[in-house]
């Protein structure tokens, strides 16, 4: 089974790549990375390499994945979740205001109902 962490280049991205390794080091599950902004080619970006570097070496680690351009970030990860089967998914939130949840909508709110596994959403003060 996998851990997969829907990683983007901020504070909450951070913090849900970090929840992830300690879940996949606690499971001793294969720890997958869903890359949510959209890449030139397959280069892993500079600030994931660097988190990648901290990551145990007995967490197996799958092949980094990127989301594509045209797809919706929430679908993404939900597909990228079936696709790995994965036991637990993680992805980092920010807060909204009520009015910007209701007139952006919420990413996080539709991985939490469309997801096949559980969600462990973590805020970017994680430690």
């Amino acid at each position: 089974m996998t851990v997969l962490v829907a990683y983007n280049e901020s504070p909450q991205g951070e913090a849900a790549m970090r929840a992830a390794v300690s879940e996949a080091v606690r499971r001793r599950q294969e720890l997958a990375v869903l890359v949510l902004t959209p890449q030139v080619g397959t280069t892993v970006p500079a600030a994931l390499a660097h988190l990648l570097d901290s990551v145990p070496n007995t967490v197996p680690l799958a092949p980094i994945s990127f989301r594509a351009e045209q797809s919706e970030v929430a679908d993404a990860i939900v597909d990228r979740a079936e696709a790995v089967a994965a036991e637990l998914v993680v992805i980092g939130s920010r807060k909204h205001s009520t009015v910007g949840t209701f007139l952006v909508g919420s990413t996080t709110q539709q991985v939490l109902l469309d997801s096949p596994a559980p969600v462990l959403v973590v805020k970017a003060s994680y430690a």
